[in-house]
């Protein structure tokens, strides 16, 4: 298709080179051939979503067939459950392993590339093999009062337990503050049971009754009996014993059919994800075998929509690691209380939550990657939206991806993606494409009405469209078929334009192929800051003036 933005770009990219003329012309042949025949790289990919365990091998083979005649260069899929009544092929079953090879094998015959979620639903990584001790931690604490000078003996309450299982961290004394009541300003932001962007100390100073002096804390961790029981010799004066330990948060991955669903690993520890991954992942990849590699060769974690992290069992060590102190003697200010100075508290607050947004890098979305390497495949990430940084969580991918909706929603993530891409010299900065709410979808869509919205996320640096979504079709005589419940573009092959769709998909590789070329530019380099959570950029306004810019985590 002869398009202004693709003649265009092909006319910079050929200007540029002109200070080389034999250079100039053999750039020029074969950006004129990558135009006229663009590579697989710079085919659009589509989500695959499988429903419910409804799935089957002529269905398969139809869409991706249907796939390679349209133009698509790959799919993602996905195991999710939105509502529809459950197949014959439950998620991880002999049968879905065996159609999950059957895929596999039609997307090599048909060279067309395969990824998958790494667990059932769309976030994020868990299933029925993750244990209570593996899962999301957080941190709970009891209170108990003393009053001295006497002997405590007695069970201390145990903190708020889920599914059974509670871990104690320690158990610390103070001398019970005057104004008891008072509290930090956001404090539960501030300690990471609430995933808030842009957090900062408060201006505002604790009244001189609220403060708890460090020097006058007692460590009682050693003292605690089988049972929580305590026998302790309280010095003169009312204390409050603050018994602390962690226990799990309770989520699960979603939207799950009911054989994939189960709690979410622990997003601070290696050694959950090494269970997450021997229970979800591995067997995959054992029924795959070369073709793990070759066609399926790559692994997705979409959006974050788990909620918060805040302990995990090695944190007292990791924090000592990455902070260089120890975080016990902090404790108390993860329920809002000021321990020396609101300065000193904020400041032991503001380390808390980098440790957990360096937790976060290292040992899931880092440690993830790297699995995925060591089994010679790619990851692909969506890195926002949750208690982390996402710059920097971004920095592990080798395909960032942000998403765009129909009538608006998370663009941001997709300038997200091509900093990160930019900062880290990746040429394929990918989106989850059109993705539609329920009044947006409901085959209202068709290429006419997207192509604008895309061609203006083009311009924010996404360079692959991978649309939101395709749901298999099981059925090759059903019409319009199966859906994904309320969400998303409908872009399957039972959709009335679907044959006729071969020219804007066309259209989009040709484009996307020329975006892929070159380096990018930006005018400005922003620096994310140090603070965690930490998401968008926050910048002066430089598109009014003409201006672009990329941005760089920590890292």
């Amino acid at each position: 298709m002869r398009t202004t933005i693709a003649f265009l770009l092909l006319a910079c990219a050929l200007l540029a080179q002109s200070s080389d003329p034999r250079g100039a012309a053999e750039a020029g042949d074969d950006l004129a051939r990558g135009f006229a025949s663009p590579p697989a790289s710079a085919l659009p990919h589509t989500w695959w979503h499988w429903m419910n365990g409804n799935v089957s091998r002529e269905g398969i083979t139809a869409d991706l067939e249907a796939m390679r005649r349209a133009g698509i260069g790959g799919a993602q899929i996905f195991n999710v459950l939105e509502g529809i009544p459950a197949g014959k092929a439950p998620f991880m079953s002999p049968q879905w392993l065996d159609l999950i090879e059957h895929a596999a094998a039609e997307a090599k015959r048909l060279g067309l590339e395969l990824c998958l979620h790494n667990c059932a639903g769309w976030s994020s990584s868990g299933g029925p093999w993750i244990d209570p001790a593996h899962a999301m931690q957080i941190v709970v604490t009891s209170e108990t009062r003393a009053h001295g000078s006497s002997r405590f003996s007695a069970v201390l309450p145990q903190p708020e337990t889920r599914l059974g299982y509670y871990q104690d961290i320690a158990v610390l004394a103070f001398p019970t503050p005057a104004d008891d009541a008072w509290r930090l300003p956001e404090w539960r932001a501030k300690a990471g049971f609430e995933s808030d962007y842009g957090i900062r100390p408060s201006p505002e100073q604790a009244p001189t009754g609220a403060h708890i002096s460090r020097a006058a804390l007692v460590d009682l961790t050693a003292r605690l009996e089988e049972g929580g029981h305590l026998d302790w010799e309280v010095p003169p004066g009312e204390w409050t014993i603050l018994r602390v330990g962690h226990t799990p948060t309770g989520k699960e991955n979603h939207p799950s059919p009911d054989a994939g669903r189960g709690l979410e690993c622990d997003k601070l520890s290696r050694a959950a994800l090494d269970v997450h991954w021997q229970g979800g992942i591995a067997p995959i990849l054992q029924k795959l075998g070369p073709l793990a590699k070759s066609t399926v060769d790559n692994l997705l974690i979409d959006s974050y929509e788990v909620g918060c992290n805040n302990w995990t069992p090695r944190f007292r060590e990791d924090f000592l690691r990455l902070r260089g102190y120890d975080p016990i003697p902090f404790l108390p200010a993860l329920g809002g209380r000021v321990l020396d100075s609101t300065e000193t508290t904020e400041r032991f607050l503001w380390d808390f939550r980098r440790t957990i947004a360096d937790l976060f890098a290292e040992n899931y979305f880092g440690y993830f990657g790297e699995l995925c390497r060591k089994h010679g495949l790619r990851v692909s990430i969506e890195p926002y939206d949750g208690p982390f940084e996402c710059l920097a969580v971004a920095a592990h991918a080798d395909i960032v991806m942000g998403e765009f909706w129909i009538g608006g929603g998370e663009p941001s993530s997709c300038k997200l993606a091509s900093c990160v891409a930019q900062a880290h010299g990746q040429q394929v900065v990918g989106a989850e494409s059109f993705t539609a709410g329920p009044h947006e979808g409901r085959w209202q869509n068709h290429p006419g009405s997207l192509k604008a919205l895309g061609d203006l996320i083009w311009c924010s640096g996404v360079n692959r469209f991978i649309f939101h979504r395709y749901a298999h079709q099981p059925w090759l005589d059903v019409r319009p078929g199966m859906t994904m419940g309320q969400w998303g573009t409908h872009f399957e092959r039972t959709n009335t334009w679907w044959e006729p769709s071969r020219a804007w998909t066309a259209y989009l590789a040709r484009a996307q192929f020329l975006l892929q070329q070159g380096s990018r530019v930006a005018d400005a380099c922003f620096f994310g800051g140090e603070g965690a959570p930490s998401g968008a950029v926050h910048r002066p306004d430089l598109s009014a003036r003409g201006y672009d810019y990329g941005a760089i985590g920590i890292d």
